[in-house]
């Protein structure tokens, strides 16, 4: 019966594609679907195995048969219209249609970070080994400052100054924080956090004043990444002394915090908190000028709207939330990617969002081999990046072109320059280019 709903719907040309549908717990082995020509079946796996409800495959195993009965006897209660409402979910966004891309080869583990530089013609990319690479992806460009720079511990955060391509700041696990020369090849500065606090969770340095802020964490033992971070300490920095500001007030034994970002001028910064709260201050006082509750979860990811007044908030739940900074507490968009940001992916890393120039596409880290690009504020469905071989651990959008970079599970970063007014599969005349240096 189900085999016959989806030739029914294949027939009807309903704009799903399900060469991409994602088939979860199952081989192709007992698949009853063998014999059918479906590309592409299995390209990603859901810890939730919500996608295959009404497609479980038959098997001579009795065990398996009798699982895949129940779970068949479940799905064969939803109507007809619910299963095309399962149909057109998030799996089935138009691949993003890409007029170039680039692969760098050049991490040999796991991406931890993935970050445009101020004018967007350098990168800087780190892996989980350590290792911070500074590259080009435009061979117009002068590569006078690419490098390699060993830091000797996970690195968990990277900033590039606001104004210049200049200095990049460093974080790592052990709570070191590196200022990186890009113009002359070096650490200018290597400062370390408190022992109390020995793990740099983000940077983010000011776009206008010479100061950055450190998000910092104690540790403790836990299953999660967020488990595992215990209190907070919020640091301001100055760039030119390379001492330490002030410290920004969160009270006593402040949750961990996750994320941390500047508004345009400076003069406020959003930070999001493990226990679901996002704080605001002002930083010419150096004081908390309010903080809500924005989530029933750790907050993995916080960022400032286009026009400032709102912003945008990613939860270990999966929900993506846009806040109303006129009326606080006033949710004026939200999105549901559990499916891509799956409560189990949060065990390794936390999860990223990103805005692009125009503040209208929202970019989302994944626990598959694809993420999402949601349409902020308007009804055209989402699309989908081109696929890694592993999950996507970092994104970051070009601050004035329609590029964006991921980084992945996979030790690549893709580097792609898309066209939002056609979507599909990339074609045979698309520039593609792997670069291993």
């Amino acid at each position: 019966m189900k085999e016959a709903e989806i030739s029914q719907l294949r027939r009807n040309g309903n704009g799903v594609d399900l060469g991409n549908m994602n088939v979860s717990n199952t081989s192709a082995a007992d698949s009853s679907l063998e014999g059918q020509d479906m590309p592409g079946v299995c390209e990603e796996s859901s810890a939730s195995g919500s996608t295959a409800q009404g497609f479980d495959s038959q098997s001579s195993s009795s065990a398996k048969s009798s699982t895949r009965d129940m779970k068949l006897h479940k799905s064969s209660q939803i109507s007809n219209a619910e299963n095309k409402q399962i149909l057109v979910t998030e799996d089935d966004f138009p691949e993003v249609k890409v007029d170039f891309q680039e692969t760098f080869l050049g991490h040999n583990s796991s991406i931890s970070c993935c970050r445009f530089s101020a004018s967007g013609s350098n990168i800087a990319s780190s892996s989980v080994d350590g290792t911070v690479r500074i590259w080009t992806y435009d061979s117009s460009t002068p590569s006078s400052k690419n490098a390699t720079i060993y830091c000797g511990s996970e690195v968990r955060a990277l900033s590039w100054e606001c104004r210049s391509d200049r200095l990049l700041l460093i974080g790592t696990a052990n709570g070191g924080i590196k200022a990186w020369n890009a113009d002359a090849k070096r650490v200018v500065c290597d400062l370390s956090t408190s022992r109390d606090f020995p793990s740099v969770l983000d940077l983010k340095c000011s776009p206008i004043e010479p100061v950055f802020v450190s998000a910092a964490a104690s540790r403790r033992s836990g299953s999660t990444i967020f488990d595992r971070t215990g209190f907070a300490s919020l640091t301001v920095w100055h760039m030119k002394t390379w001492k330490p500001v002030t410290v920004l007030p969160l009270g006593e034994d402040p949750p961990a915090i996750t994320s941390v970002c500047f508004n345009h001028n400076g003069k406020i910064l959003a930070a999001s908190a493990t226990d679901g709260m996002i704080h605001m201050f002002d930083m010419s006082a150096g004081l908390q000028i309010t903080g809500w509750p924005a989530h029933d979860s750790p907050v993995s990811s916080v960022l400032f709207g286009p026009a400032e007044t709102s912003i945008f908030s990613l939860g270990s739940d999966g929900k993506i939330f846009e806040w109303s900074l006129h009326n606080q507490g006033q949710i004026l968009w939200s999105r549901d990617c559990s499916r891509f940001c799956s409560r189990e992916s949060f065990n390794k890393r936390m999860h990223e969002i990103a805005l692009d120039s125009d503040g209208k596409r929202l970019l989302v880290t994944s626990g598959l081999v694809r993420a999402p690009i949601y349409q902020v504020q308007g009804h055209e469905s989402g699309l989908r990046t081109l696929a890694h071989s592993a999950s996507i651990t970092s994104v970051d959008w070009h601050p004035t072109l329609p590029m964006y970079i991921t980084g992945s599970a996979d030790n690549s970063v893709r580097h792609c320059f898309y066209d939002l007014r056609s979507t599909g599969h990339h074609g045979p005349n698309e520039s593609q280019k792997t670069s291993s240096s």
